[in-house]
């Protein structure tokens, strides 16, 4: 099918309902989810369609920096991207190390590949995440340490008991998932977890922020810190050039992960 077939096929989708999602369209055309990507990124340049985070909408649907999916509907976005990241994120964790990992569906991947690597261990891991300690529970030499606080439909743990929790202690390295990215620094939808995280980053003696590609661009009513207060930056090779130039100067080490495949619930 050419390109200008598929684009075709993808506006179609969007007038016919509104918005459509990359997982579905790379189903219904057979082909890779960068190459859907980049047949939005086209539609959106001509103003047919606004690109949004795991897919497109008509070009008249109002951005929400208020949305906060699901766990489940998460995880299916840019599977391979956040694979790929969370496969670059893993070089920073060393036998004996604490960490805090926060929830997420890209911190869920890295917490798979922890809980499946022996060699990594014995560690702490702290998280608000629930299917981070989830994935977790089990492993051995894993000591996990859950917040506690207030679950939010993207399970994860918020709120004064959390932030309470996270100012009580101190650990090697942070690894925070977020919602959004932009020039301004990560952002999330719901304001207790913006919170919930400032108090995760300033808990860790370092910084690891995990965002597939598709987030930049994506801005949530919450800021959670500043490029000032993140030391790495692990995004996908699906960063835009003008987007890779900002973030170059923006933080002391990016870093461009390639995608990779995952299989089954974990990798």
């Amino acid at each position: 099918m050419l390109a200008t077939q598929r684009q075709e096929r993808i506006l179609a989708e969007v007038r016919a309902h509104g918005a459509v999602r990359v997982a579905d369209l790379v189903a219904a055309l057979d082909v890779s989810d960068m190459t859907v990507r980049r047949d939005i990124a086209e539609l959106a340049g001509a103003g047919l369609v606004r690109r949004v985070h795991g897919g497109a909408v008509a070009p008249e649907t109002p951005a929400r920096s208020t949305d906060e999916p699901g766990f489940e509907a998460k995880r299916t976005w840019a599977s391979a991207e956040k694979a790929g990241v969370a496969r670059a994120a893993l070089a920073d964790v060393e036998p004996g190390q604490s960490l805090a990992l926060s929830a997420g569906s890209t911190t869920w991947l890295l917490a798979s590949m922890i809980a499946a690597d022996p060699a990594l261990r014995p560690l702490t891991v702290v998280t608000n995440g629930l299917r981070v300690a989830d994935v977790l529970h089990g492993a051995d030499d894993v000591e996990v340490v859950l917040t506690g606080g207030t679950r939010t439909p993207s399970d994860a743990l918020v709120g004064p008991v959390a932030d309470a929790t996270l100012a009580s202690l101190r650990v090697d390295r942070a690894f925070l998932g977020v919602h959004g990215l932009d020039t301004d620094g990560p952002t999330t939808p719901n304001l207790a977890e913006a919170a919930t995280d400032r108090a995760l980053v300033r808990c860790a003696a370092a910084t690891t922020v995990l965002a597939d590609h598709t987030k930049w661009g994506t801005v949530g009513l919450a800021r959670i810190c500043g490029f000032d207060e993140i030391d790495t930056l692990v995004v996908d090779t699906g960063l835009s050039a003008d987007a890779r130039t900002h973030l170059e100067a923006a933080v002391d080490r990016l870093i461009l992960a390639t995608p990779a495949p995952v299989t089954g619930d974990a990798p």
